[in-house]
């Protein structure tokens, strides 16, 4: 693949942790933290949320080598202490961090409905079909990898707050070997998230066989 057709290709990526960043902002403005938004970050924007380096140049370095691109953004920044009364930090920050996830999810959904629309009506070309599929398989991707519980992944934000009292001393103990397990994590993820991977996509599926 040439340098012009890689660097088309990040395009899904930048959209889809864009928008996972921005859900992540709008979620805690929601909630009575203003923090992203003072800082620019309550944006679809993608030069607001982009990482030099884990948006643009690993990604883009892994498809010139042939290899599955997998990046991040900027993390949001999330101030519990400013949720509005009525609002815990645990749930707060599980809620928050739930948005990241489900946006991409929505988005794949979304993407899943125009292909199936484009497809119907035969207005979809070889390369808006092949961006509309790498979007959705990123975003389904993207979702379900952010849901594993293992700080700092959106999931072990969820856990935080539904683990019982008794519970969180072990908790506090996998945070503390968070790194280590997240490097496992890096290099058999694909396999760990593969069921649930597929598990989506194939409901995907039956959506743009429907629509189609």
């Amino acid at each position: 693949m040439d340098l012009v057709g890689a660097v088309i290709g990040l395009i899904p990526m930048i959209l889809s942790l864009s928008v996972h960043e921005w859900a992540h902002a709008w979620s805690a403005n929601r909630l009575g933290d203003d923090t992203a938004k003072r800082m620019g970050r309550l944006t679809l924007n993608p030069v607001a949320h982009v990482d030099p380096f884990g948006t643009i140049v690993l990604p883009l370095l892994l498809v010139l080598s042939h290899v599955p691109a997998f990046g991040w953004a900027r993390p949001v920044p999330v101030d519990p202490s400013r949720f509005r009364s009525g609002v815990s930090m645990g749930r707060g920050m599980a809620i928050t961090a739930s948005a990241g996830p489900i946006a991409n999810l929505i988005l794949a959904v979304a993407s899943t409905v125009l292909l199936g629309v484009l497809m119907r009506s035969d207005l979809a070309g070889t390369a808006a079909k092949s961006l509309l599929i790498d979007v959705i398989l990123l975003n389904v991707v993207l979702a379900i990898f952010n849901l594993i519980p293992l700080p700092p992944l959106d999931g072990s934000r969820i856990v935080a707050w539904l683990i019982p009292t008794r519970l969180r001393s072990g908790w506090q103990t996998v945070e503390r070997f968070a790194p280590i397990a997240l490097i496992v994590v890096f290099m058999f993820g694909g396999k760990l998230i593969r069921r649930p991977v597929n598990g989506v996509v194939d409901l995907l599926e039956h959506l743009l066989n429907a629509i189609v």
